[in-house]
């Protein structure tokens, strides 16, 4: 089917796209007509679930830079509606589908029953000859929170184990408790490991701490495995090794040691806890094969009129799951209604109404649908490295991610606020509505760092998670379609019975307070 569909493409590419773009805005067309028209059209089967780096991709990002410009706003990137970056696919395997270990005794770690293993380096394979494995803990460095899983060990060259989670999730009295703090992601683990020198890391698994079971890691690893590609170092400098370690396989490898696992994590939860070398090693030899390839963000932007220089960002991924696994209906398009077309014709309808102002805001405004968020976060990590507007000047970033089908509610969710000056804003729009803010302090499932927002947050810019409320207006009309009815499945399909009263209001409060901070004499009060 390659050479046929490409033709297809590009004949529906070259002609059906500019139609299309002409079909939302129409003169006398409501908001809700807007959002519906587009949601249909990018969560359409035409679109092919959106996934980057296919024929979709071009259909998807021409889509949206037409719309941008249609809109009357201005390129991005330097006079270009697209920001390229590559990527790079890796699968590995490690030689005979097992590691083997020696210390006190030997012990075999079989793959993937046992440990689920990749890399990021643009390499044909992977050797480290007897590597020395250490246990670190939670592997957290964290100053602020008066822990140092690194104190006193010298990792570099070795290879790190690191719990999943951090000591919150098993005493309340430390870091967030049970809101997982950033340290507690399986990608801060790599990051750090990696600034420490180790030439690799294995997280282990724990599915009540993890969120998802073992299946999960398998699952999203086998092959495939995605990443930024840095063609001047091919990624030469990523750990030789990421990767999960089943708790089994983690028994297996302190039994090697002639160690107890059980008292090793219960030691690890508590403060003082000093990281030890297991004193097991072993040759890790992997076979890899990788594909490198080019995807795109797309972004314009309305300049600013005194504060130009400066800039507030508005996103909405546009990428999801593309074509897969059929459902028990036999459908294989992953077409991302919801997630996240919802969210990119949130932005849009932002954008309309951003031009429609009669005055410029002062501050530019970013409209930015970053690729590669459902892969990793990856377009908006390129983003936040090779910003249009700088980093430090960017006052914010309001993030649209998911937001339709939602009934109106009387309150609206915010999670990871408190943290900067961005709450006010959000709770003076929702005020003027008539709604009111709860600031949710649950994160124990690390929801607040799986979205693009939280490249921002890295970076320092203020960012907060919006849901909608806990409280309908209407409880008669309950969300005929809860998230997990159709989360990353084929059913996440447009419908005309989508309720989209509560999406309206949740775009027009997220545009209100863009407006506030754009507009806002100062800005907004950093972490």
């Amino acid at each position: 089917m390659t050479k046929p569909f490409a033709l297809l493409s590009g004949i529906f590419f070259f002609c059906g796209v500019t139609a299309w773009a002409q079909t939302p805005g129409q003169a006398g067309a409501s908001d809700e007509q807007l959002v519906r028209q587009w949601v249909a059209t990018l969560g359409g089967d035409a679109f092919g679930g959106r996934k980057p780096m296919t024929p979709y991709e071009d259909i998807t990002i021409h889509y949206l830079a037409g719309e941008l410009q249609r809109l009357g706003l201005e390129p991005a990137f330097e006079g270009n509606w697209f920001q390229p970056f590559q990527m790079i696919a890796v699968t590995a395997r490690p030689e005979r589908n097992k590691l083997t270990v020696k210390g006190k005794k030997k012990a075999e770690l079989l793959y993937p029953d046992d440990l689920v293993v990749w890399t990021a380096r643009a390499a044909d394979k992977v050797e480290l000859k007897q590597a020395e494995y250490v246990f670190c803990g939670f592997g957290i460095h964290a100053p602020e929170y008066g822990w140092d899983d690194y104190a006193g060990i010298d990792v570099r060259g070795k290879i790190v184990i690191a719990m999943v989670n951090d000591p919150g999730y098993y005493d309340a009295t430390l870091f967030r408790g049970r809101n997982m703090t950033y340290y507690g992601r399986w990608l801060y683990k790599f990051e750090e490991a990696r600034r420490q020198g180790a030439a690799g890391c294995l997280v282990l698994h724990n599915t009540e701490a993890a969120s998802y079971g073992w299946h999960v890691c398998v699952n999203g690893h086998l092959e495939g495995n995605l990443a930024l590609f840095d063609p001047d170092t091919r990624n030469a400098d990523e750990l030789a090794v990421k990767g999960w370690l089943h708790e089994d396989g983690a028994r297996k490898l302190f039994a090697a040691a002639g160690m107890d696992l059980d008292a090793a994590q219960a030691a690890a939860r508590r403060p003082g806890f000093k990281s030890f070398s297991l004193k097991v090693k072993g040759d890790v030899k992997m076979a890899v094969s990788y594909d490198i390839q080019q995807t795109r963000n797309v972004a314009g932007i309305l300049r600013g009129s005194d504060k130009a220089d400066e800039a507030v960002v508005l996103s909405a991924h546009w990428d999801h799951l593309g074509i897969g696994t059929p459902d028990e209906t036999g459908d294989t398009i992953y077409n991302g209604a919801a997630d996240n077309g919802s969210g990119m014709a949130g932005l849009l309808l932002a954008a309309r109404k951003f031009t429609q102002l009669p005055h410029r805001p002062r501050r530019s405004i970013i409209f930015l649908f970053p690729s590669s968020e459902e892969s990793g976060l990856f377009g908006s990590e390129y983003y936040c490295a090779h910003p249009a507007v700088p980093m430090e000047k960017t006052s914010a970033n309001l993030n649209f991610e998911s937001i339709g089908p939602a009934e109106l509610t009387e309150d609206v969710v915010i999670l990871g606020g408190g943290q900067s000056g961005l709450d006010r804003y959000y709770v003076a729009a929702a005020a003027a509505q008539g709604r009111y803010i709860f600031f949710d302090d649950d994160n124990s499932d690390g929801w607040f760092f799986r979205s693009d927002h939280y490249n921002f947050v890295k970076k320092g810019v203020p960012a907060v998670v919006v849901e909608n409320g806990l409280h309908p207006v209407d409880p008669a009309r309950p969300n005929k379609y809860p998230m997990a009815s159709w989360y990353h499945k084929p059913s996440d399909e447009y419908r005309e019975d989508w309720d989209l009263s509560g999406t309206l209001a949740n775009i027009n409060l997220i545009f209100s307070a863009a407006l506030s901070i754009a507009d806002a004499e100062d800005p907004v009060k950093r972490y």
